[in-house]
């Protein structure tokens, strides 16, 4: 079920198909930093969109050219298949973009 928690292990193996995902306090971290704030904050307009369709939403900041992004679920009390389909989802965003990372 996609809000099942998933164990430690399947967190870790799932990870690794994740360019630039981290596993940070028990979520999935992501931080981009963009040529300029209209780039971060177009990404940050596509995510939302994204993230609305599949009712999950998540953890952000952004500050001018940069975009940091935590996904868990918070009802199954940490990391399930929503957060990792949504990272997926995001890395597609991403590769439409060119941000410095």
């Amino acid at each position: 079920m996609p809000n099942e928690k998933l164990s430690p292990t399947a967190v870790t193996e799932r990870l690794t198909k994740l360019e630039d995902w981290q596993l940070r306090e028990g979520k999935l971290h992501l931080k981009v930093v963009f040529a300029n704030f209209v780039e971060a904050f177009d990404f940050m307009g596509k995510v939302a969109l994204l993230a609305e369709a599949a009712s999950h939403h998540p953890e952000w900041s952004n500050v001018y050219n940069r975009v940091e992004i935590d996904l868990t679920t918070h009802d199954a009390g940490g990391i399930t298949e929503l957060d990792f389909d949504l990272a997926e989802q995001i890395d597609r965003v991403l590769a439409e973009h060119t941000p410095d990372h």
